[in-house]
């Protein structure tokens, strides 16, 4: 009998190593497939990385940029659901004029650039200079025309709500 319970309690001991290894497997080519779409993405917009260089300061499209600025928006309000995902890919058809797959990859570059930003807030400010820089004043227009209709059901929270007042106040105060 207590041979029996060891053999059973090596066996469940082994299943439960192969099993976290398989896991642990899996997370790594899920990895693996982000670090490929985001390479994709860079690749489509024609996006190089220089050193010494903030990410966010080699954005040299307006679209671009623009998406990124929405994303941090969106994050603001805690990780965006595929709904509220849905919703900001095809605003950014609509607006930005942009074809399914250029809106794809502009999400998932702009969530890169946001996530080497430090945070949030801190992609709010640099992404709003960069837009204004890349777009001037006109980029105001479809940068509210996207986050408005991207919004979640909710509307506005009030940490979207002062973004919201600091995007606006970023254009105003470079565009003067």
């Amino acid at each position: 009998m207590p041979l029996l319970i060891a053999i059973l309690g090596i066996a469940a001991a082994v299943y439960f190593v192969l099993n976290r290894a398989r896991n642990a497997a899996l997370m790594a080519g899920d990895l693996v497939d982000v670090a490929k779409d985001v390479k994709l993405a860079a690749r489509r917009f024609g996006f190089r990385r220089q050193t010494n260089m903030h990410p966010v300061e080699s954005v040299e499209d307006t679209n671009l940029a623009t998406a990124a600025l929405a994303i941090a928006f969106q994050q603001l309000d805690g990780t965006p659901g595929r709904d509220q995902s849905d919703k900001l890919i095809c605003q950014l058809q609509g607006q930005l004029g942009m074809d399914s797959d250029a809106a794809e990859n502009a999400a998932v570059l702009g969530r890169w650039l946001v996530s080497q930003c430090g945070g949030t807030e801190a992609a709010l400010a640099r992404l709003s200079r960069k837009a204004y820089r890349l777009g001037g004043a006109e980029a105001l227009q479809p940068l509210m025309e996207i986050l408005n209709g991207s919004l979640s059901d909710n509307g506005l929270s009030p940490r979207q709500q002062d973004a919201m007042d600091g995007v606006c106040f970023a254009f105003r105060k470079a565009g003067s």
